[in-house]
């Protein structure tokens, strides 16, 4: 089996790319739905990161608002910024959820090419997980142009928000370095959907 990590900046397009990779039959698990499904009410995590962050994270329903725990992490309003504290907690939880996947898609399949979309995949550390990495780019304005839709926000406070967060992130020539692949998608969806298909293509000789 072929372990793949799949990353890149915020609103680079990585869920896009990695959708692209499962049309042509590889298996994807995506970082941000397992913290989602591990800060889920009483869930370890969960606990965990109420107990750090406090209950003004929560909604009314006892869940965690996920953009009021994003300001308490990134320090919005002039506030320290606290993500470091956020990934030590949600890091190794995902990473081993991310590798008991991993092993069990290997026991069903031997052949099969497993996918790690996450963020923060270098800044958490354990990229040894795996055989390849592949770093999705896109230019700085179309980061920012597609954050502002993805919220429904103006591009000047996508602006703001993507340099707060990008703060806490390697820059993209940092993660082109650690990279074996890169996707440029600052094109059309066709063009980036050609690289993925190239780089598809050769992943199995590239074990």
């Amino acid at each position: 089996m072929l372990k793949i990590g799949l990353t890149g900046g915020i609103a680079s397009g990585k869920s896009a790319v990695g959708q692209m990779f499962v049309k042509l039959g590889a298996r994807l698990l995506q970082a941000d739905a397992v913290a989602h499904t591990l800060m889920l009410p009483g869930a370890p995590v969960y606990e965990q990161v109420v107990r750090r962050f406090g209950r003004g994270i929560l909604k009314a329903d006892g869940s965690i608002d996920r953009s009021r725990l994003a300001d308490a992490a990134f320090g919005r309003g002039g506030a320290p910024p606290r993500v470091k504290e956020l990934n030590e907690i949600v890091h190794p939880a995902v990473m081993e959820y991310e590798n008991h996947w991993m092993e069990e898609i290997g026991w069903s399949d031997a052949k099969a090419i497993a996918i790690v979309e996450a963020a923060l995949l270098l800044e958490a550390g354990g990229t040894g997980r795996f055989d390849r990495l592949i770093v999705v780019t896109c230019s700085p304005e179309q980061r920012i142009r597609r954050f502002a839709q993805r919220l429904g926000i103006s591009e000047d406070a996508a602006r703001a928000e993507v340099t707060r967060r990008m703060a806490a992130q390697l820059s993209d020539e940092e993660k082109i370095k650690a990279a074996d692949f890169v996707i440029d998608n600052s094109g059309s969806l066709e063009e980036t959907e050609q690289q993925v298909q190239s780089v598809f293509a050769v992943l199995p000789t590239a074990h």
